[in-house]
């Protein structure tokens, strides 16, 4: 809340402003007082120059914008700028950075997709335009010898998260590196890799069953003779969701994984697919990656593995 216009103004209300606590040891020339009103050190100053100041910032951009606990949210499900009007004088927003996840393997023995890279920060803003990245989901396998693809990165504020690598298919298709990474397909158990500080490995695949791609805080579980492993865990953010889970691995005549929490794919079987996997088109809508939460897409024991989902970007800062 902005300082009062008129009246007597003491330091200890200037420094709460500045988001300092009442009471606490504070002088005039601290930086983050003098950036209230954009002074230099040691520059003079009248109290009287503090009347409405705010640490308050002014800023537009995302595809949603709401409050929420005292905050300021801005969401990009697709990339945009980040414009801000008003810093007062370097304040500070947090962000979430989370990349598109990783494709699922197809045919049987499939991999999970890895989540897309998640990670989080702070910034000292000014008075300028930010460019912000979303990438886009993988795209499934469409062949059991190539892997799921691998999802695209996002990026703001210099800080980019690395898309979810894709699952391992039938033959000769290892699973990817990413942000996390690919579960393995079955017939060759290979895992990804994840990224430090991002994500986690995808899981090894069993005798047939595909493993589980990894998630922001599990690595995806193992297959097993017939079933397909589950996709690892995402993470939570402020309230705002849970994102980056693994998409499960795809079954042989079992069940297929589950999706991480954070929108990852199921891994997927259809009782119509003939035995050779070369029957059919898209899977099921559960297979896919949940759009804007960097979820990998599922393994399928059919001729498509499942979509990762897109990546987000929030942006968030008290008012």
């Amino acid at each position: 809340m902005a300082l009062q216009t008129s009246g007597a103004i003491s330091l200890n209300d200037i420094h709460v402003e500045a988001g300092g606590s009442s009471g606490s040891q504070a002088t005039i020339n601290d930086s983050d007082i003098r950036g209230l009103i954009g002074k230099s050190s040691g520059a003079q100053m009248s109290f009287s120059e503090w009347y409405g100041a705010s640490a308050s910032i002014s800023a537009s951009g995302g595809n949603s914008v709401y409050t929420s606990g005292g905050y300021k949210y801005h969401k990009f499900n697709s990339s945009g700028t980040f414009s801000v009007s008003d810093s007062a004088g370097g304040s500070s927003v947090e962000y979430l950075v989370v990349a598109g996840g990783g494709g699922g393997g197809c045919y049987y023995y499939s991999g999970g997709g890895g989540a897309g890279g998640w990670r989080s920060g702070t910034k000292a803003v000014s008075a300028t335009n930010y460019s912000v990245s979303v990438g886009g989901g993988g795209g499934g396998s469409s062949s059991y010898y190539s892997a799921g693809s691998k999802g695209g990165n996002s990026s703001v504020f210099g800080t980019t998260s690395t898309g979810g690598g894709g699952g391992g298919s039938f033959t000769g298709a290892y699973a990817t590196g990413g942000g996390s990474g690919g579960g393995s397909s079955g017939y060759f158990s290979v895992t990804g890799s994840g990224t430090s500080g991002q994500g986690n490995r995808g899981g090894a695949g069993g005798s047939y069953g595909g493993g589980g791609g990894g998630g922001r805080n599990a690595v995806g579980a193992n297959g097993t003779s017939a079933n397909g492993g589950a996709g690892g865990n995402g993470r939570s953010w402020n309230s705002q969701g849970t994102f980056a889970g693994g998409g499960g691995g795809g079954p042989y005549t079992g069940s297929g994984g589950s999706g991480g929490s954070g929108g990852g794919g199921d891994g997927y079987w259809s009782p119509n697919d003939s035995q050779g996997g070369t029957v059919g088109g898209n899977p099921a809508s559960s297979a896919y990656g949940t759009a804007n939460t960097g979820g990998g897409g599922g393994g399928t024991r059919f001729k498509y593995g499942g979509g990762g989902g897109s990546g987000v970007v929030i942006i968030r800062y008290p008012i």
